[in-house]
């Protein structure tokens, strides 16, 4: 049994997760209103990949002998001036969901719930990756600028990516 303080910031977080995926689709959607279907295809898979989050602690608090609660999710941003301001949004969002995993691994070690701990674990460690790869794309599109044929390269590069789960 999990503690009902971490039980629900578990739930909480989970359904952070989804809202994350729902962040990502409406950029996606903005992509490809500009006729960017490369970086669509990024925040398609990045969505893909939040979702594979949320499903990962919805088991992980059935395999607890708890249960997953959903909540209502709020709409996300929906109009964008540029791809780059996709990507220091992007951004900010996983910051913050870093600090949420840092929130919730502290009751999880105020509880001593060392099981929690190591389950948190995997996603503080994404979450490392997660940022790199933000600021990463932050970086090239503020080197490209406004040069039309490396954008287009680089949006190229970016339609190829997909995500593969891992546990």
């Amino acid at each position: 049994m999990l503690d009902k303080e971490l039980l629900d910031a578990l739930n909480d977080q989970m359904n952070y997760e989804f809202y994350a995926a729902h962040a990502y689709m409406a950029m996606a959607a903005y992509c490809d209103y500009c006729s960017y279907d490369g970086f669509a295809n990024f925040y398609i898979q990045q969505a893909k990949e939040e979702r594979f989050h949320g499903q990962k602690i919805y088991a992980y608090i059935n395999d607890r002998g708890e249960k997953a609660v959903f909540s209502d999710l709020d709409a996300p941003k929906v109009d964008f001036s540029s791809i780059l301001e996709t990507f220091e949004d992007g951004l900010k969002q996983e910051r913050n969901v870093t600090k949420r995993f840092y929130d919730l691994s502290e009751i999880a070690n105020r509880q001593k719930d060392y099981a929690t701990v190591s389950f948190l674990n995997w996603f503080l460690d994404e979450q490392v990756e997660e940022e790199s790869m933000f600021e990463t794309h932050i970086d090239y599109l503020k080197r490209i600028g406004d040069d039309s044929n490396a954008l287009y390269l680089y949006e190229k590069d970016l339609a190829q990516r997909t995500f593969t789960p891992e546990n």
